[in-house]
């Protein structure tokens, strides 16, 4: 196996980076259910405006333990995953607030323990995050599917709350989640294969 050559420059540094991937690039289009107060793609295009921190999404293979003879076996579980949570900035409509608590309130309603949705399908749905290149595009995207709130955060208020918005936010329960295949993805592997 050939010795990789140590990098010991800055220049030399700058030449084999690609440009960085920028946490404050990104674009999240969450899907609502029926029969809400206002339309479900209304609310989508007005969440790609107004929700202004999110996350790409966390996985975890759990390990099963065999003990044997004092020694300990380790083989992968099952796959857990992790709610996601998105961080929504505060009109003063109320609208995306509004759509969150009626989706939530119709899956658990607030003076009685019943459900207006006949089954999970009618309260279930996905949401897509897309991490965004500096030059234009996707540059990894990432679709959630089986979604729905289960932690809707408080807003704090307070008089000395000066130049500052209101946000809050929304965690989301997750069935799964998987990586949407693009250009770029297809072209990176082109890349690592061709490095090989």
């Amino acid at each position: 196996m050939a010795k990789l050559k140590v990098i010991q420059d800055i220049i030399s540094f700058r030449n084999r980076v690609r440009e960085v991937a920028r946490p404050n690039q990104f674009q999240v289009e969450l899907t609502f259910p029926e029969g809400l107060t206002s339309t479900g793609s209304e609310l989508t295009e007005f969440g790609t405006f107004l929700v202004k921190g999110a996350n790409l999404p966390a996985s975890t293979v759990g390990t099963v333990e065999l003990p044997y003879r004092g020694r300990v076996l380790k083989i992968a579980g099952d796959r857990t995953f992790e709610p996601w949570t998105v961080t929504v900035i505060n009109d003063e409509g109320f609208k995306m607030r509004n759509a969150f608590e009626q989706w939530s309130n119709k899956i658990s309603l607030l003076a009685e323990n019943r459900s207006v949705y006949a089954a999970p399908v009618n309260y279930q749905t996905s949401a897509t995050v897309r991490q965004l290149g500096r030059t234009g595009g996707d540059i990894k995207s990432y679709k959630f599917e089986g979604i729905y709130p289960v932690n809707i955060s408080a807003i704090d208020l307070a008089w000395d709350s000066n130049d500052a918005a209101e946000e809050y936010t929304v965690e989301f329960a997750v069935q799964y989640w998987e990586p949407i295949i693009n250009d770029t993805d297809v072209a990176n592997a082109k890349e690592d294969t061709d490095n090989v």
